[in-house]
C-alpha cells in the first residue's frame, strides 16, 4: 500500500481496513462487483464507486447490493446514473445500509432516495439518520401527545 505522507495514522487503519471490490459487469443500472474471500458485503449494504472516467469527469455513485451471487460475487443497483462506469473499477464497502435524515428538520423537504435534498432549499440537518430498510414505527411511537387535545 502506497501511503501519502500527510496521510495521519487514523486515516492509514481506515484505509486498510477498507473492504475493496472490483466491477466485473455493469448492466444499465445493475453492477456485479467480486470482492475477496471472506469479504462479500450484507444485503442492503451501500458500496461507493469513485474516481474518473477515460475523459476525466469525476465518478461518484452510490449503489445498494440486492443478491449475492456466490464466488465471491455480488449484484448492486446504482442509485445514479452509471456513465462512466468500467470493468475494474475499485467499490468500497460502507459497511452499512443507505440511509437518509429524519426528523423535523425533514417536514417539507424533498430529497432523493439517497437523502440529499432537491428542492433547492439548501442543507438539512443530518445529524439524525435512519435506515431506508426498517420496519415501520410501532402507532404508539407515532404519536406525538399534541392531537385531539
Amino acid at each position: 500500500m502506497k501511503v501519502i505522507p500527510t496521510t495521519s495514522d487514523t486515516e492509514i487503519s481506515a484505509l486498510e481496513n477498507k473492504n475493496l471490490g472490483r466491477i466485473t459487469q455493469i448492466i444499465g443500472p445493475v453492477l456485479d462487483v467480486d470482492f475477496p474471500p471472506g469479504k462479500m458485503p450484507y444485503i442492503y449494504n451501500a458500496l461507493r464507486v469513485q474516481g474518473r472516467d477515460s475523459v476525466g469527469q469525476q465518478i461518484n455513485v452510490t449503489c445498494e447490493v440486492q443478491q449475492l451471487l456466490g464466488n465471491n460475487r455480488i449484484r448492486a443497483v446504482a442509485m445514479s446514473a452509471t456513465d462512466g462506469l468500467k470493468r475494474g473499477l475499485e467499490v468500497v464497502d460502507t459497511g452499512a445500509a443507505l440511509s437518509v435524515p429524519v426528523g423535523g428538520a425533514t417536514l417539507g423537504r424533498i430529497f432523493n432516495v439517497l437523502g440529499e435534498p432537491i428542492d433547492n432549499l439548501g442543507p438539512v440537518d443530518t445529524r439524525t439518520t435512519s435506515p431506508i430498510h426498517r420496519s415501520a414505527p410501532a402507532f404508539v411511537q407515532t404519536f406525538r401527545g399534541s392531537w385531539g387535545r
